[in-house]
């Protein structure tokens, strides 16, 4: 099921404009989420702050943003202050640069939303600019204003429409080097690789959205369904927890790789 456009505005590419409407691309509406209650009432228990000394309730007018520049001392931001650096909120995402998509690294990117033609009038400009960033394989970048935040903003086209991603600011990727910078450069035996090629090949399977189901989410509801019948929930089966084996100091990749082989084999006999 559609559901409401999260933004509204327009789409800009030098003189061409149309209006268009984003909605995110994810949802978590179904997952299950918990209220905490008060056991002996049932009546669900109110979240307050409390002064970390005096152990009283903080009321809402005394609450402050403060910022931490040591133990115990803080610079206390008023909502005026915040109001002098918030972004005033643009309708309009004007495309200025565009980029190869397989120039941005997939942890640049954070939350995908669909951008679609808010009107029929706007369709066919709207199609005219996805149509040409598909053609040289190019993605557009832009800035919008979320949460009276600036963020910069990925265009890629995506069947008939655009997959509008936020890009995560510098400061929040870490360099990938901090943490490879030590591993081996290796090259595997030759004979490996076709092993290797095998096993994969065995294993390769069509894409299917039930390979990242939750199975926790679904016992959770048939305990949830057990309850609302005023019966006991049958606790779920649970899978045989497997015992890691401690490998050698000492591994014989190729003779691992053919047994790996060798199992699937007779297990695909089998089946």
């Amino acid at each position: 099921m559609a559901t409401r456009p999260y933004w509204k505005g327009y789409l800009k590419l030098s003189l061409v404009t149309c209006s268009v409407e984003m909605t995110p691309a994810t949802s978590d509406s179904d997952k299950v989420k918990f209220h905490t209650l008060n056991r002996e009432t049932g009546n669900r228990v109110m979240s307050q702050y409390v002064d970390a000394v005096t152990g009283k309730v903080v009321r809402d007018r005394d609450e402050v943003k403060g910022y931490q520049r040591a133990e115990d001392d803080y610079v206390m931001l008023e909502d005026e202050d915040l109001e002098h650096v918030a972004l005033e909120s643009t309708k309009t995402i004007d495309i200025s640069t565009f980029t190869p998509r397989e120039e941005i690294d997939w942890i640049w990117l954070d939350t995908p939303y669909y951008l679609s033609p808010n009107d029929k009038v706007s369709q066919e400009a709207f199609a005219v600019i996805r149509a040409a960033m598909e053609k040289q394989s190019m993605v557009g970048i832009a800035r919008l204003v979320l949460g009276r935040r600036e963020r910069a903003v990925m265009l890629e086209p995506r069947d008939k429409g655009i997959v509008l991603w936020t890009l995560r600011y510098g400061n929040e990727v870490r360099d990938e080097a901090d943490y490879f910078k030590g591993l081996s450069a290796a090259k595997p035996e030759k004979e490996a690789l076709p092993l290797i090629r095998k096993l994969i090949k065995k294993h390769t399977q069509t894409w299917d959205s039930k390979m990242v189901s939750d199975p926790v989410q679904d016992n959770l509801l048939d305990i949830i369904a057990s309850k609302k019948k005023r019966r006991k929930a049958t606790a779920p089966r649970k899978a045989e927890p497997e015992k890691a084996e401690r490998p050698d100091n000492v591994i014989d990749i190729m003779d691992a790789l053919r047994k790996s082989v060798e199992a699937d084999n007779k297990r695909s006999k089998k089946t």
